[in-house]
């Protein structure tokens, strides 16, 4: 092999290996990478780094997450059996409970629609059937509370969340002038009474006692 020969293929391999390492530099700078923040959406790159145009993931809230609770209205279906079973159709009782064929007695206040799903088809299979499909759809029930008396605006008012006699007091305007703020009676669903001294619970907490769905606030009128 003579010098040039040698020389010419010297550099060809030369050649070759700085071509590559200079492709594999473009390929992993990050700054020339593209990708996309959001499935389907539009790259990414050096000069859009947020992927311009792109449309955030909507979030989608999920209802088996949401608890249910004494009043809600299930309907509960029953599928892949050897017989045929009629949906049940009813209301979750005071207790939170419902009944279902043979005589299974579930609680379903405090539990997700998934979780009752599941602990139904686990009591019947494989005791009962060796398969079963159990689906479970709901309506959740509008509870109210009762505020009356010497408050500026006295109605019902949906109970949505957990609340205490002297914010459900505010909620129907607050107490009139003539308010006896020092005794006013909250009837529970139960018909059981309390008298609560509203006007000592602005400065105790520990007396500001919480309200519950179907309880009645009846604030009096003073004599003076």
């Amino acid at each position: 092999m003579n010098v040039s020969n040698w020389a010419g293929r010297f550099g060809a391999v030369w050649g070759l290996l700085f071509a590559g390492l200079f492709l594999a530099g473009c390929a992993s700078d990050p700054a020339k990478q593209e990708f996309s923040p959001v499935a389907g959406g539009p790259k990414a790159t050096a000069g859009n780094p947020a992927g311009a145009g792109a449309s955030p993931v909507a979030t989608v809230a999920n209802p088996n997450s949401q608890f249910l609770k004494a009043g809600d209205l299930l309907t509960i279906t029953f599928a892949d059996l050897p017989i045929s079973w009629m949906p049940f159709e009813g209301r979750i009782k005071e207790d939170g409970t419902v009944t279902l064929n043979l005589n299974q007695l579930f609680i379903a206040a405090g539990k997700t629609v998934g979780d009752l799903e599941k602990e139904i088809r686990d009591r019947y299979v494989p005791k009962y059937f060796k398969y079963m499909t159990v689906t479970v759809t709901w309506q959740t029930a509008t509870r109210f509370y009762y505020v009356d008396g010497e408050v500026k605006n006295p109605g019902n008012r949906p109970y949505v969340a957990r609340i205490k006699i002297l914010e459900a007091i505010a909620s129907v305007g607050d107490f009139t002038e003539y308010a006896k703020k020092s005794n006013v009676l909250l009837t529970r669903a139960n018909g059981q009474k309390l008298t609560v001294n509203c006007k000592k619970a602005q400065t105790h907490p520990e007396l500001n006692v919480e309200i519950l769905p179907d309880d009645r606030i009846h604030v009096k009128k003073s004599p003076w």
